[in-house]
């Protein structure tokens, strides 16, 4: 491996990297990894090392790498027209094309979308609508959002409020106070070992109800949830955990926000999570799916109910004082509509459903009797594998002891990228929605193996 040279140094002096340990990072005690070129579901850095991606990058390259159709599509736009502005009813061939099929895949009661960059700025813009909504309607106590713990949401100060991670949270001076958070749809984690996932699913709606009682229904805007946790252990819900929540959130008029970020445009193998578990949301939070990550875009696809009150808003107060520079940026549109061209004309959706399942599936029959393996679980095209210290008594290794980063670390030396998830010993996957069979057998026969080095 290249080592103390000029791109090494100038990475370690200059370049400030999210979600990194900075001390060591620019001290030279921790590695750096400079991607060189990737195709398909692999991945090559600059000293030739070949690796089969089971993250998708951030679970985001869905339709793998090197799809010459969407640089073609970018290439094109740019040549054409690099960029101009969303605002006062200014669009692209691209964004409104792109605005239309992200529209024909939602569920039918989606209305517009609203474009942004990054799912933290989607959901900025979510709380920002919800706020606005109540202020039309005359309810301007009814601003508080609900999250959940271990939820994912961004990481701005709304956002990063949202997650429910200690990590996004710690010396940031957050969660900020319209945010408060109910229990995370954890089985594995189940307070009471005994309750079915009905029981557990049922116990998590009350908890929710009770919270509502206790700070005022009143007080309450909106709830937002991932259909699968993600980045909090990607943990799939419970059996009736969806249609339980959903009779809360009506029972009080609260709003539901689905973030989508992870699981819309076919994680799941369907079009959106929303449709997979029967959620009826109010705003959906789009991004990484909609690009495939070939450029940065985002966005809120806003419910009918949510469209015509913010309608209203601009017939009484003129027009609303909400927009980034980037808004529907033509050439992350561009990239978009060639993305959600290619995930049909490919089928692969349907292939994250398939072969997502035997994943799952080879996974469970190589791990799921190991001794300090606690749950493997997943659903579509992702997976997760949850280390245990004592698999009887649900007892947890001691978070110094780092079990979940040593996996993934013996992982990689296997030639397969999986990601230790924060609070927890947890080993995720997440890869392209083109994973083929043979591939899937790589990442468990590599999972495996990793285990075994680092636990026996």
């Amino acid at each position: 491996m290249l080592t103390n040279d000029q791109l090494d140094r100038w990475d370690r002096e200059n370049f400030f990297h999210p979600s990194t340990h900075l001390g060591q990072f620019a001290r030279g005690e921790a590695p750096n990894r400079i991607i060189k070129t990737a195709d398909g579901c692999h991945i090559v850095d600059r000293d030739d090392t070949r690796l089969l991606d089971a993250f998708a990058g951030l679970y985001c390259v869905n339709v793998g790498y090197g799809r010459q159709e969407i640089a073609e599509a970018i290439a094109t736009q740019a040549r054409e027209l690099a960029y101009y502005h969303a605002y006062v009813g200014h669009g692209t061939e691209a964004s409104i094309t792109l605005a239309k099929m992200v529209l024909d895949r939602a569920p039918s009661h989606m209305s517009k979308v609203y474009f942004g960059l990054s799912g933290s700025d989607a959901n900025e813009t979510n709380v920002k609508l919800i706020w606005y909504y109540n202020n039309i309607l005359g309810r301007p106590e009814k601003k508080k959002i609900i999250s959940r713990w271990r939820g994912y949401h961004g990481s701005g100060l709304m956002t990063g409020s949202l997650t429910g991670l200690e990590l996004f949270h710690k010396k940031f001076d957050l969660p900020l106070a319209q945010v408060i958070h109910t229990d995370a749809p954890y089985y594995f984690r189940r307070p009471d070992e005994a309750m079915s996932e009905q029981q557990f699913s049922e116990h998590c709606a009350a908890e929710l109800e009770a919270l509502i009682e206790e700070e005022g229904p009143d007080t309450i805007a909106a709830f937002i949830g991932e259909p699968v946790l993600g980045t909090g252990g990607i943990v799939p819900p419970p059996a009736g955990y969806w249609e339980a929540i959903q009779a809360v959130l009506t029972k009080y008029d609260i709003l539901l926000v689905a973030d989508e970020v992870v699981t819309g445009f076919g994680r799941l193998g369907t079009m959106f999570g929303s449709e997979h578990y029967g959620l009826k949301p109010d705003l959906i939070t789009i991004a990484k799916g909609l690009t495939s990550a070939y450029a940065p875009l985002s966005g809120s696809i806003v419910s009918d109910k949510m469209w015509k009150v913010l309608e209203q808003g601009t017939d009484e107060n003129g027009p609303i004082g909400h927009g980034w520079t980037y808004s529907a940026h033509p050439i992350g549109a561009a990239a978009g509509v060639a993305n959600l061209k290619l995930i049909d004309e490919l089928k692969l959706v349907e292939n994250a459903g398939s072969v997502g399942a035997k994943l799952n599936a080879m996974m469970k029959d190589a791990l799921g009797n190991h001794v300090h393996v606690g749950d493997v679980r997943g659903e579509g095209m992702l997976c997760a594998v949850e280390f245990v210290k004592d698999r009887e008594s649900r007892t947890f290794f001691d978070a110094s002891e780092k079990v979940g980063p040593q996996v993934a670390a013996a992982l990689l030396a296997e030639g397969v990228i999986g990601r230790a998830m924060p609070q927890g010993d947890i080993l995720g996957f997440a890869p392209p929605f083109c994973l083929t069979e043979d591939e899937a057998a790589k990442v468990v026969e590599a999972t495996a193996k990793a285990v075994k080095s680092v636990l026996g």
